[in-house]
């Protein structure tokens, strides 16, 4: 030591090169911070942030105020989690309303900075902790508004001193957490006692949001994402009472930061592992104007929500709704199918620097590893061949792997699961049946996903290869006619194939209203009891009628990854279900190949 108390350099270096650091311990979660800005632009965040973040076992990261969106990407790409900090009020104008004349200072460059976070951290469903200010930006972000001067509000004068004269580590108010709310599940429900520095709070809750929290004049204290996304708001101050020593208030920093853990997790295995959503129906979007894959539009596919939500592969299914059965229908119908196809190609082409054509599981390895996004074709409705075995050569010349045989009509192949069938053929067609045998000899997977029970049955009995579910569902979970009997997923076991867990609502749960990712888990769940670890998977049908709270893109799909982690799936088991299981069966299928 020297005299100022502190090491000198050798004794400095000694101290460093002494301390072990694990290399095979993972890295603790990384938590952006945002900043407050200075009066000379500067960067300015208070130290209990964090504090409270380190407490509670992340590794907190200021973010500096910047409005550059690529800039802001490339750190939030690396993020685990986000805290939105407290500071200056909301601009009004963002919820379209004149500034009261009560109105604090203003940063719309922070406002700006703060909604793009929350934009980039959202749609890749990063954890979210707002405080205070926080808690305004993200509510008023989501299409909520605000009280802009809580003292001007006769009817809330119920004596809560909302800006505490105590210092900011006390405690001054109550606050009535919401029976099953999930900062219940966190901090307990009932009275809480909580600090209070602010003036302005939630007036209307976003939608997509929900109350948690009320003080005793029903200033709205605390919102959270509902059901499913990780995002939590309170108007509270807790890194200040964390750092303090409260444990109560730590825990919510101890969820957000163990909600990080487990998303740095799902992150990490999706670096390892090959992911493939197996139905789509995006094709059907590519009709309208300017639309483009690359582009982050309206619909829930696309190369950028691949990216967000971690998904290597998709397939764009060429879908040809059922018409008449006369020649010139079924001409039409594999001109139009022909003619989707080649807009496939059409879109891969034109952004060819971010996607390629797979049909082989090598040629997924292939893209994977360069950077790229593999997109895959399927035809839904054999009603695309008609009656004519020919037309699958050529489909399959076209990159077409897979042929789900019928869609909501009885077609010349077979019989339909839908209510509307006229059960015509009893199972297959004697076409349906020289269907099946060609498609085995080309190599092209046969889907069963909207066949009828008898169907599904007369195809396992004939087909010499794995089949798949591209989209379907467990029958016992949901009782819908697009869903598998146990009878059925055991059979498909023993077949060696695969179902894919679709995301429509009507396969989901037998009230569609209330559908969601924790459902679409627990039909994974059910297959992976029922039929065994190697043949589930996940079939999003999503621009097809695929989507549920939660899970309502492709951005939102590492979220099932996230709720089987926390289910106590290993990433061995992951790894099948998110496509491992799928290129098992393409595989084999293209293995029987056989020159006609």
């Amino acid at each position: 030591m020297n005299d100022s108390g502190f090491p000198d350099l050798n004794t400095f270096r000694v101290i460093m090169d002494s301390a072990e650091l694990d290399l095979r311990a993972p890295r603790p979660p990384l938590i952006g911070i945002s900043v407050s800005r200075t009066g000379s632009g500067g960067a300015q965040l208070g130290a209990t942030y964090i504090q409270a973040v380190l407490k509670a076992g992340g590794a907190p990261v200021a973010i500096p105020v910047m409005t550059d969106t690529k800039a802001l990407r490339g750190m939030v790409m690396h993020l685990d989690g986000l805290i939105l900090s407290g500071g200056g009020d909301v601009d009004p104008l963002w919820y379209d309303e004149a500034a009261h004349p009560q109105l604090g200072r203003v940063d719309s460059l922070r406002d700006v900075y703060e909604f793009r976070l929350l934009k980039l951290a959202s749609d890749r469903n990063i954890p979210t902790l707002g405080i205070c200010r926080g808690e305004q930006v993200m509510n008023v972000y989501f299409g909520g508004t605000l009280y802009q001067d809580i003292a001007s509000r006769r009817e809330m004068n119920a004596g809560v001193k909302h800006r505490q004269s105590l210092p900011p580590d006390h405690v001054s108010h109550t606050v009535t957490v919401a029976p099953g709310s999930r900062l219940a599940t966190l901090i307990g429900e009932g009275t809480k006692s909580v600090n209070s520095l602010h003036h302005q709070s939630v007036r209307t809750v976003a939608p997509g949001f929900r109350a948690a929290a009320w003080a005793p004049d029903s200033v709205v204290e605390a919102i959270e994402a509902w059901p499913l996304r990780p995002m939590l708001g309170v108007q509270w101050h807790p890194e200040q009472l964390t750092v303090a020593g409260d444990t109560v208030m730590e825990k919510i920093f101890r969820f957000l930061v163990n909600k990080a853990d487990t998303f740095r997790l799902a992150r990490e295995i999706h670096e390892r592992i090959l992911s493939i959503d197996t139905h789509t129906d995006t094709p059907l979007w590519f009709n309208r104007p300017g639309f483009d894959l690359a582009r982050r539009g309206p619909n829930r596919v696309s190369l950028p929500k691949m990216e967000e939500g971690k998904l290597d592969g998709v397939y764009l299914a060429a879908y040809i709704g059922q018409g008449a059965r006369d020649s010139a229908s079924l001409a039409r119908a594999a001109q139009d199918a022909t003619a989707l196809i080649e807009s496939i190609h059409g879109q891969i082409k034109r952004n060819s620097d971010l996607c390629e054509l797979a049909v082989t599981p090598d040629d997924f390895v292939r893209i994977r590893k360069a950077g790229k996004k593999a997109i895959f074709i399927g035809i839904e409705n054999g009603y695309a061949i008609g009656r004519d075995t020919a037309l699958l050569a050529k489909y399959r010349e076209m990159g077409v792997t897979y042929l789900t045989l019928c869609h909501l009509y009885d077609n010349d192949i077979c019989d339909t699961s839908s209510s509307r069938t006229r059960g015509e053929w009893n199972g297959l067609s004697p076409f349906g049946r020289e269907t099946v045998q060609r498609m085995n000899r080309l190599g092209m997977i046969i889907d069963l996903s909207h066949a009828s029970d008898s169907t599904f049955r007369e195809v396992l009995e004939l087909t010499t290869a794995p089949v798949i579910c591209s989209h379907s569902s467990a029958r016992a979970l949901c009782d819908h006619d697009r869903n598998l009997t146990d009878d059925q997923l055991r059979a498909l076991a023993r077949n060696g194939g695969v179902v894919q867990v679709c995301l429509l609502n009507l396969y989901l749960h037998n009230d569609p209203e209330k559908a969601s990712l924790t459902d679409a888990v627990e039909h994974i769940d059910h297959i992976v009891r029922v039929a065994g670890i190697d043949h589930a998977g996940i079939g999003s049908d999503f621009d097809g009628g695929g989507g549920v709270p939660g899970l309502e893109g492709s951005n939102d799909l590492i979220q099932i990854t996230v709720k089987l982690l926390e289910k106590g799936y290993s990433e061995e088991a992951i790894a099948k279900i998110w496509g491992g299981n799928f290129l098992r069966v393409m595989r084999t299928v293209q293995k029987t190949v056989i020159s006609d």
